[in-house]
This record gives structure tokens, sequence and C-alpha cells, in this order.
């Protein structure tokens, strides 16, 4: 039986490779304590986009790692001026008028919020323990690594397996 080869393969080994040279670029240009997570949002697009063969893997990854980095500022900064512009247009709480949100919203929350902890519960302890070192706790993913014993690349497998068991419940919710 002939063994397949995944274009995927060489671009991912390049960027296991170049990890810890594109966390250097990404602290270099300014990314800060996020300079993990993009590094993170660059391999789930690499292994998830379905490309040819790449002539100059490295200087891929490292446009990739640019553009998230990018990607990312601008989604905060616009965040930003969302909120300022809301704050500003309704001038705090109006009187007579709660700043809480309605006992249905609470509902949906609290609702949506165990759906979440369901599905999360069906995966593997050390993924859903990961996840929420990641997300809840806010440490780095070389922290969470330290911590469990095991390598960057599982600690990134193990969030690609929640991030996607998360995309598809959203998927379901949306089609609800």
């Amino acid at each position: 039986m002939a063994h397949s080869v995944d274009p995927h393969d060489g671009l991912e080994a390049v960027f296991l490779a170049n990890r810890d040279a594109l966390l250097r670029f990404l602290a270099a240009r300014g990314a800060g304590d996020d300079a993990e997570d993009i590094l993170h949002e660059v391999w789930l697009r690499i292994t998830q986009v379905q490309a040819g063969p790449i002539a100059a893997p490295l200087a891929y990854l490292y446009r990739a790692a640019n553009a998230a980095m990018i990607d990312r500022y601008r989604s905060a900064r616009q965040a930003e001026l969302r909120d300022a512009a809301w704050s500003e247009g309704h001038g705090g709480a109006m009187l007579g008028v709660s700043d809480s949100p309605s006992a249905e919203r609470v509902v949906a929350g609290r609702q949506f919020a165990r759906r979440v902890e369901e599905a999360l519960a069906e995966l593997p302890e050390r993924a859903n323990r990961i996840f929420r070192r990641s997300r809840i706790d806010g440490a780095a993913q070389r922290v969470i690594a330290e911590e469990f014993g095991v390598s960057i690349s599982t600690v990134e497998s193990d969030l690609r397996q929640v991030y996607r068991v998360l995309v598809e419940l959203r998927e379901r919710l949306d089609e609800e």
C-alpha cells in the first residue's frame, strides 16, 4: 500500500522547526504576550487550509505570522473604537433603566454555557484542562506544556481538538 503524501506535512515541519524563531519575530514586531496565541492561529490556518506546495515555506510562515498579528491588532483596535463610540453615544446608564441583561438573556446565556460544558465534557480530560488553562486562566502555551509535561505541539493539538468541538457546537446552534 502506497503512503500518500500530505502537502501540509512540509509546511507543518517547517513551522515546528522554526517555531521559536517565529515567536521571536512576533515579539520583535510588538506582539508581546499575544505572540503565543498569534502563532497558534497561524498553526490552525496552515493545518486547515488546503493549499498546494509552497515554494518558500519559511517566508510564507513569516508573512502569515505578520498578517495574523496585524489582523489581531486591527480587530482589537476596532473593538476599542466601537466600544468607545457606543459609550459616548449612550452616555452611560439611562435613568430608570437597568444595565443588567434581561431575564431571557440570562437564561439563554446559562443554557449556552451548559451546552458548552456538555461538549467539553466529551473531550479527553487533558484537552479540557489545557483549554481551561489557556483560555480561562490565560496561561501561555509554553507554560502549559511545562505544567503538563508535554510538548507545545501537544498543547496545540489538544487546543485544536477543543476548538473543533466548539466550532461544531456553534454551527449546530446557528442552525437551530
